[in-house]
């Protein structure tokens, strides 16, 4: 009979406390627009960042109720974790920085489904602080690593362009690396590896190739980033 009763114990769900839940959701919400503000603001990922944060919101939420519920019943939790372990999401995160956040707004609807609002709200404001604070300082170091594409015409029978382009190259540039060249239908494509110590005297180099080469083509690639030029 104690066993009995014990199994139906563990079976049974507690009560939920609905003003918790509410309560939970609504600063749940609060934080998740604060968390999209963060991502829109102080990220750097190629995709459309405004669209990729709508989904915070909704994540956040969906935690806090999915923990919110979980919590009060050992069987239910027991079922969250067979029910999760089939799940196979499709949806490619390419950037690590796109994961993080994710990871940030599961953490926060963790913390608030448990009941945790103070540690939970105290640790996301330190975090994103601190994420911000260390943008926001790398911003001042303009200095640069890139790869710059050029595309110049060459005539029939004219002299390579090479020593040209680098005397242009030697100005703005801290250091150049010539990478690859490939020369084809009287056109010449080289690809350098260049420190920029200034970003500002990127369209003052521009101008110099312009006027030295007619027709050229450029363009500055950053890995991290989408094309500056």
């Amino acid at each position: 009979m104690q066993e009995l009763s014990k199994t139906l114990a563990l079976g049974s769900a507690a009560p939920l406390s609905v003003t918790a839940l509410v309560l939970a959701l609504g600063i749940g919400l609060v934080l998740a627009l604060i968390l999209r503000w963060h991502f829109q603001r102080f990220g750097s990922t190629l995709s459309n960042r405004a669209e990729f944060a709508q989904v915070f919101p909704f994540l956040v939420m969906t935690t806090i109720l999915i923990i919110t519920v979980v919590k009060s019943s050992l069987a239910l939790s027991l079922g969250l974790v067979g029910a999760l372990s089939i799940v196979r999401f499709r949806t490619p995160i390419k950037e690590p920085e796109e994961l993080a956040y994710l990871f940030m707004a599961i953490a926060i609807g963790l913390g608030l489904g448990a009941d945790q609002f103070v540690p939970t709200t105290t640790a996301v404001v330190i975090i994103l602080v601190s994420i911000g604070a260390l943008r926001w300082s790398q911003n001042g170091n303009e200095s640069k690593n890139l790869y710059l594409s050029i595309d110049c015409p060459v005539p029939e029978g004219a002299a390579s362009p090479i020593p040209e382009l680098e005397a242009v190259l030697r100005q703005h540039v801290s250091t150049g690396d010539l990478r690859r060249i490939d020369k084809r239908d009287g056109t010449l494509e080289a690809t350098y590896w260049v420190e920029i110590d200034d970003t500002a005297s990127i369209a003052q180099m521009i101008e110099e190739f312009e006027r030295a080469f007619p027709g050229i083509g450029i363009t500055f690639i950053d890995q991290q980033r989408v094309p500056a030029i």
